[in-house]
């Protein structure tokens, strides 16, 4: 599957190199499995081959297409600076769970414990919007309530959209999230990825190995899955429902 961007007139690799997705870390800091993936170096600099990138990167695409064909979840997944605004926007765009803080162990291999505390945030919010919380409790236990309502917040917040296990985790940096990884590969969750020269293709079933480094070059990677996402949101629904008026 050809991707779709905001670039879509243009062509896709000279997209990618107007973002700086070519650019990946030094030779010191390459992982081994990365070597095939690297085109050559510029000012101690290696460069991505782009026609590889371009490669993976429709590969995932494809599999995104599925997983929305399907009307299945993609957990998102960057505690990254640089990565935390738009992965939030995009996941929210989708009404798709996402992690842009600190990966709280036991997310995926303990989903029954983490969903409990995403009930009991929806159900104080709940309250707290409904002004439930003033007629049943003191001033001070109403502030107790708001710091915990806050604190759950910060922990689950992006995952109440989450009410099962999603089909896959789209993760920016698997180097960096690692334990992501490691609950993801237990559930046997496929794992789309953004990475960098210092990460493990080994770690990514669908590795898009590009920079992952500059907000320009994730952005564009995220819209870039994001948008797949959303074009065939509801497809599969719409195709069966064509052939049962047929019928």
């Amino acid at each position: 599957m050809e991707i779709e961007t905001k670039t879509k007139n243009e062509d896709i690799i000279g997209a990618m190199f107007e973002v700086g997705a070519h650019f990946a870390y030094s030779k010191s800091r390459r992982h081994p499995a990365t070597s095939p993936f690297i085109f050559g170096v510029k000012d101690k600099v290696e460069i991505f081959d782009l026609e590889k990138t371009k490669k993976l990167l429709n590969e995932a695409s494809d599999f995104v297409a599925k997983i929305a064909r399907d009307g299945k979840k993609i957990l998102f997944v960057s505690g990254k600076n640089e990565a935390r605004e738009v992965v939030r926007n995009s996941a929210l765009s989708l009404d798709m769970p996402f992690v842009t803080g600190r990966w709280i162990g036991g997310t995926l291999t303990n989903f029954d414990q983490i969903k409990k505390r995403i009930e009991r945030l929806e159900k104080l919010t709940d309250e707290r919007e409904k002004g439930e919380l003033a007629k049943k409790y003191t001033k001070r236990e109403q502030l107790l309530i708001g710091r915990e309502i806050e604190s759950l917040e910060g922990s689950f917040g992006g995952l109440t959209s989450m009410k099962e296990l999603p089909a896959a985790l789209f993760i920016i940096d698997t180097k960096r999230e690692r334990i992501a990884v490691e609950e993801a590969k237990k559930k046997g969750i496929s794992i789309i990825s953004l990475i960098n020269s210092d990460c493990n293709i080994a770690d990514s079933d669908y590795p898009i190995f590009a920079n992952d480094a500059s907000i320009k070059s994730i952005s564009f990677f995220v819209e870039a899955i994001s948008g797949v996402y959303k074009k065939n949101m509801g497809v599969k629904m719409s195709e069966e429902g064509s052939d049962k008026k047929s019928d």
